[in-house]
């Protein structure tokens, strides 16, 4: 059993995207049996919400549906997943910062890491933009699950 867990700021734009598209992507491949799949945030302003609509409705377009609810990262989380996968520099920091006698630095990665098309180095943050924002985030994401996939497969 795989056990993902993604990590943005808020947990409404990027982090559910990536769970939801990596959900959506292990179910088209057959292998759902074999992966735990969640997703939180650094911060827990937005915790008990659902997904961002704008995120939703992109997601949809593309045949994903974002179901999560938002949560702040919890201590445990490092105990309890195998990959902590973080959608920016910033992401990353603060759980390199979380896991104070770095025991789990071997777990936290950069999302973009797995890209096999896209050159990008983070996910951006689409929250104050337009709708190519978020379609640029479902155009990463979509790329990095796919290299994360083939990786965990191997």
């Amino acid at each position: 059993m795989h056990k993902i867990l993604f990590v943005c700021l808020g947990n409404i734009c990027r982090s559910p995207a990536a769970e939801g598209v990596f959900r959506h992507l292990v179910e088209q491949e057959g292998v759902a049996d074999q992966f735990e799949i969640d997703s939180c945030g650094i911060t827990g302003f937005h915790a008990g919400e659902k997904a961002d609509l704008r995120m939703r409705d992109h997601a949809s377009r593309r045949g994903i549906d974002l179901t999560s609810i938002s949560r702040k990262f919890r201590q445990q989380d490092f105990e309890d997943f195998d990959l902590i996968i973080a959608m920016d520099g910033r992401n990353f920091k603060d759980l390199r910062e979380l896991d104070e006698v770095g025991q789990y630095t071997d777990k936290i990665k950069m999302f973009c890491e797995y890209c096999t098309n896209r050159t990008e180095s983070e996910v951006p943050d689409p929250y104050y933009g337009g709708a190519e924002g978020f379609e640029t985030v479902l155009d990463i994401v979509e790329d990095a699950s796919e290299g994360l996939l083939k990786s965990l497969l191997k």
